[in-house]
């Protein structure tokens, strides 16, 4: 609440000032009732009623400089913390996200913040004048009447008792019911991101029902917990309507013994319905909070995670070497897994080499090249990069060397210019365009009659596969970097444009080490040193024909991607 300490002190003091106006309002109708009315006095009567006008408004005044003051805190608060949240979410390394889940984010981004905010909105508004009015109201009827007031005394302390059990059994119920809707976001999001899939398997059925049982156990959640949330009204409204039985009581018969008037009795009446009402208010208050501090809790939970990756603030000393990247001895384990998903990784890479990565499906392809980039720290050994640990970079400067094209070709909503900017904020159209017809991408490009100014849907929907990897590529090439990591990202191309790239790439005047991870032989035949994986381990590093000689995995790639078909 930090730079809106203002705002959360003038909020609840106009409420208690608009409750402190309300608490004469009884005694204004006792008098009335009592002296105008008794003495048949209509010039009190309409003094007084001036009175409780004039009560009325201060009051509204107050009510709506406090909600103003609250709405402001409260958004305020609640835009500080999306920001703190968004930014500590994009401090997490991978193995975090993996962990939390992207529906599990966003659900925290959105729907608990906006639980949290409406929770600090009321708190300002209601928190201190509920209970202001409660104990206000008890502490008059004891100026009335001590005898009579004793009934407040018992009452309150039952409603309280009432009130907070149900918010304590409530809190966890409503983490359960977030927890379920965590889970309908998350089919959701499968759905309509795999809705092509789902068709082209006629699986709509299977998922339909799926997203039906979901959203039943999120329905029966929350009907359990409002259930025992309901219980709150009828159980104060009984409360109350049996203490204000009793006082109606009691005050008749004083008021026929001579010791109560019939305007103290009203006062009386009228403090007990202030409480009845507050308390109501309360009760729905206390909801509110109890699901603002369910969903705070989940939100807190996400700042408490530690990024396992830490960032190192202290540029390393330059190291005078014609190794880029080097591996010794390297092992990776993925939290939660009981195994090493690579297992003794010891090569080394020299500057401007061309390396091919191959192996089968899961045998650590993507989880090697991820340790360049430091997406993913070694549990075990050592990566450098031009001689130094990559732990000893500053991750931003680390990455700065490195152009990464990932397996999952992903373009944003934007023009071409904007999406290709992204790899060097400052490149001028021309810059582009080279990148671009390096890519292999400019016949894409000159097919769009807006040219760079094109509008590329959200995930460059509207663009082929083979032409979102292009893109992505060419992005990854603007930035000029030290190292270029092609993760598999020409699989959607046909094998001449694939040649044309690395051939094209191959020209590049710069020179820089590049990575080629593929599941085509062809496509890293010509590369100068050749990693064969399987299984996470290395089985063979080598050129192309002396990995067919010597390589079992990498020659039943090979086979059976060219048997019959003559060699490359």
């Amino acid at each position: 609440m930090k730079g809106y300490i203002k705002e959360s002190i003038i909020s609840p003091f106009f409420k208690l000032l608009e409750a402190s106006f309300e608490l004469f309002v009884p005694l204004v109708v006792a008098s009335i009732i009592d002296i105008g009315i008794a003495n048949k006095d209509k010039d009190f009567v309409v003094q007084r009623c001036l009175i409780l006008v004039a009560l009325a408004v201060i009051g509204l005044c107050c009510t709506l400089l406090a909600q103003y003051y609250a709405a402001k805190a409260a958004v305020g608060f609640s835009t500080k913390v999306k920001h703190s949240l968004f930014s500590h979410i994009q401090s997490l390394s991978y193995t975090e996200i993996d962990t939390l889940g992207t529906s599990t984010m966003i659900t925290r981004m959105t729907s608990d913040m906006n639980q949290v905010q409406s929770g600090v909105n009321l708190t300002l508004r209601l928190f201190m004048r509920s209970p202001f009015i409660v104990f206000g109201a008890m502490i008059m009827a004891f100026t009335i009447d001590v005898s009579s007031a004793l009934v407040f005394a018992v009452a309150i302390p039952v409603l309280g008792l009432v009130v907070f059990g149900i918010m304590c059994a409530t809190i966890p119920l409503h983490k359960r019911v977030q927890a379920k809707l965590d889970r309908v976001l998350g089919i959701t999001r499968e759905n309509l991101t795999g809705a092509r899939v789902i068709r082209a398997f006629a699986n709509e059925e299977n998922e339909r029902q799926e997203f039906r049982n979901a959203t039943s156990e999120l329905n029966f959640a929350q009907k359990f917990v409002g259930k025992i949330s309901v219980i709150m009204n009828p159980a104060t409204y009984a409360i109350v309507n049996i203490a204000i039985s009793i006082l109606i009581w009691q005050g008749a018969i004083r008021v026929d013994m001579g010791d109560l008037t019939q305007g103290q009795v009203i006062a009386l009446y009228n403090y007990m319905s202030q409480i009845l009402v507050e308390l109501i208010k309360l009760a729905n208050l206390i909801v509110t909070i109890t699901k603002a501090v369910a969903c705070g809790n989940r939100v807190q939970a996400v700042f408490e995670i530690e990024p396992s990756i830490t960032d190192n603030s202290t540029i390393p000393e330059p190291v005078k070497t014609d190794i880029s990247v080097e591996f010794r001895h390297a092992y990776l384990r993925y939290a939660g897994a009981s195994e090493t998903s690579l297992d003794d990784i010891d090569f080394s890479v020299k500057r401007g080499e061309v390396v091919g990565i191959i192996g089968g499906t899961g045998s650590g392809k993507t989880s090697l090249i991820n340790l360049i980039s430091r997406f993913y720290d070694a549990c075990d050994g050592e990566v450098l990069v031009d001689g130094v640990n990559v732990k000893s970079y500053p991750t931003e400067l680390l990455r700065s060397k490195i152009g990464v094209v990932p397996q999952r070709a992903v373009l944003f909503s934007g023009s071409i210019r904007e999406n290709m900017k992204w790899g060097n904020e400052g490149a001028t159209d021309e810059e582009i365009i080279e990148a671009i017809t390096t890519a292999q991408a400019l016949d894409v490009l000159e097919s769009k009659p807006q040219g760079l100014d094109f509008v590329i849907e959200q995930g460059g929907k509207n663009l082929s596969g083979g032409q979102r990897q292009r893109f992505t590529i060419a992005r990854a090439l603007l930035k000029r970097p030290e190292i270029l990591i092609l993760d598999d990202s020409a699989s959607a191309l046909d094998y001449a444009t694939d040649a044309r790239l690395r051939a094209s790439i191959a020209g590049l005047d710069y020179k820089p080490t590049v990575f080629i991870v593929s599941q085509r032989t062809a496509s890293i035949a010509n590369a100068d040193k050749i990693v064969v994986l399987d299984d996470g381990a290395i089985v063979g590093i080598g050129a192309h024909e002396e990995l067919l000689d010597s390589c079992l995995v990498y020659r039943e790639i090979y086979n059976s991607q060219f048997k019959g078909e003559g060699e490359i």
